[in-house]
């Protein structure tokens, strides 16, 4: 079975014994006009503008500066989209019935609002806990060959 990985460049900032900080710059996975990427460079750039940290692995002994590949499995990030976009929907919609049931149009807003919150609630805290699966996580896929130009 062919396993795809969504990846991305990114430089090593920073070591914490066998982990590496690496910087990735902000606006998404760089693939928004390949054939399978998103499309959303500019909703990225207005929502993502800075560039991100994440904390990786560094079993190959990388040094700071050097630059990598990043990748994380393109299930993890299907996964991950329909985590965070669709569960605050249903919570929303749940809610929103919920409450309409108990007390029609107010009922429907504060229920909506209450789902909202709820849904918010979960995904910090699977943020924060649920990541223990080494599928969820970016790995360095390897260095990037810098090639010295001759003249």
């Amino acid at each position: 079975m062919v396993r795809e990985i969504t990846e991305v460049r990114a430089v090593i900032r920073a070591l914490e014994g066998d982990i590496a900080l690496v910087e990735v710059p902000g606006g998404g996975c760089g693939r928004c006009h390949e054939e399978g990427g998103c499309g959303g460079h500019h909703l990225t750039q207005a929502l993502c503008g800075e560039p991100k940290v994440y904390r990786v692995a560094n079993p190959s002994g990388l040094k700071i500066g050097d630059e990598v590949t990043l990748g994380i499995s393109a299930k993890a990030v299907w996964v991950g989209a329909n985590f965070a976009y669709a569960m605050p929907v249903l919570a929303l919609l749940a809610g929103a019935m919920l409450g309409a049931f108990f007390h029609d149009d107010t009922g429907a807003m504060v229920g909506g609002v209450i789902g909202l919150v709820a849904a918010w609630l979960v995904l910090r805290w699977k943020m924060r806990h649920g990541l223990e699966n080494q599928d969820f996580q970016p790995q360095i896929v390897s260095p990037v060959v810098q090639h010295e130009m001759r003249r």
